[in-house]
């Protein structure tokens, strides 16, 4: 076991999936001699070249659009969008191109191709670089939709993701690159379909991903102390959603949140809820609880910033009206 920090669980990730197969390459600006934003590939090129860490113009159409076209030949690409807002400039190549051909070619072309980057709330990033694109992506057919928050699955799905001969949207959050965790020596693969249960427990379901599985985990500390048991399960794929771990966690407690820092307007919560109604609607006791990000542009003031997404006293006030009102 070693300590390691989350951008370097992904660099990890990337490095030994090149080693392992000669077709997968990482493309993307500033990816090779700078090392990337977060400095997930840093020092790559030194050890596979210039044409297998490809630095690119700031293109996000362009490169997208070769990345899938190097898919189709066989090659399996990693994009790493400098930001995840950016990539809103290549959505026609991953809607319609990455999406698609794999069924509007009647299967004749495989697409594995890795869309990762940094998205989220971060520290007084702007409205422009606090993008969350999760529900923007979420109704394009043929995409997988993958959100890591720990080291330990950032790595393990990353490898997924790669050797998956699909397209993979690939979610980071920028302030989650810094996490500490201690990491297997031995190679492990995580499944790309499968959320983690985090804690069991027997009041309420919470449902959560990426970043705010932190928050939530937060507030829990106080929770366990006034008495409360909450579920919580990190949600990890976003498409497909893993509605057996889910319904089973709901024929448990029959109650269920949702935290989230997608917009409340459309967001993953809104497919959660409704899913979950059409589901799973005779094991509910109540209505679904949605905690979301308020549908206004980021402010850049710290202050406004924080007021505009879910916080833990939030949350624990939720799993307070919730079990209350079960009483």
């Amino acid at each position: 076991m070693a300590e390691t920090l989350l951008f370097n669980a992904l660099r990890q990730a990337t490095d030994e999936e090149m080693a392992r197969d000669p077709s997968v390459f990482v493309l993307g600006e500033d990816v090779g001699h700078y090392g990337g934003s977060y400095k997930v590939t840093k020092d790559l090129y030194k050890k596979y070249g210039d044409l297998r860490v490809l630095d690119t113009p700031i293109a996000e159409n362009s490169f997208t659009g070769m990345a899938i076209g190097a898919a189709m030949t066989g090659l399996r690409p990693i994009i790493e969008g400098m930001n995840m807002g950016f990539l809103l400039l290549a959505f026609n190549q991953i809607a319609n191109n990455a999406g698609m051909l794999r069924y509007t070619s009647g299967g004749n072309f495989k697409i594995p191709i890795v869309i990762r980057g940094p998205g989220g709330v971060g520290r007084q990033l702007g409205a422009e670089h606090s993008q969350r694109l999760e529900a923007y992506f979420q109704g394009v057919p043929g995409l997988k939709m993958v959100a890591c928050s720990t080291p330990y699955n950032a790595k393990g799905l990353l490898k997924a993701a790669i050797r998956d001969d699909n397209p993979v949207i690939f979610f980071e959050h920028v302030l989650l690159y810094n996490l500490k965790e201690d990491l297997p020596d031995d190679e492990y693969v995580l499944p790309l379909d499968k959320a983690e249960l985090v804690r069991k427990g027997k009041d309420v379901t919470i449902l959560t991903y990426s970043r705010m599985r932190h928050h939530v985990m937060h507030a829990v500390k106080t929770l366990e102390k006034e008495g409360y048991d909450p579920e919580v399960i990190d949600l990890i794929s976003l498409k497909p959603l893993d509605f057996e771990t889910i319904g089973a966690s709901i024929a448990k407690t029959h109650r269920v949140i949702i935290v989230e820092e997608c917009m409340r307007s459309g967001g993953i919560g809104a497919e959660l809820t409704a899913s979950i109604n059409d589901r799973f609607f005779d094991e509910l006791d109540g209505p679904v609880l949605r905690l979301a990000s308020q549908d206004i542009p980021t402010p850049y003031n710290g202050t406004l910033e924080a007021l505009t997404i879910v916080q833990p006293a939030q949350i624990i006030e939720a799993v307070q009206k919730v079990v209350a009102a079960r009483v």
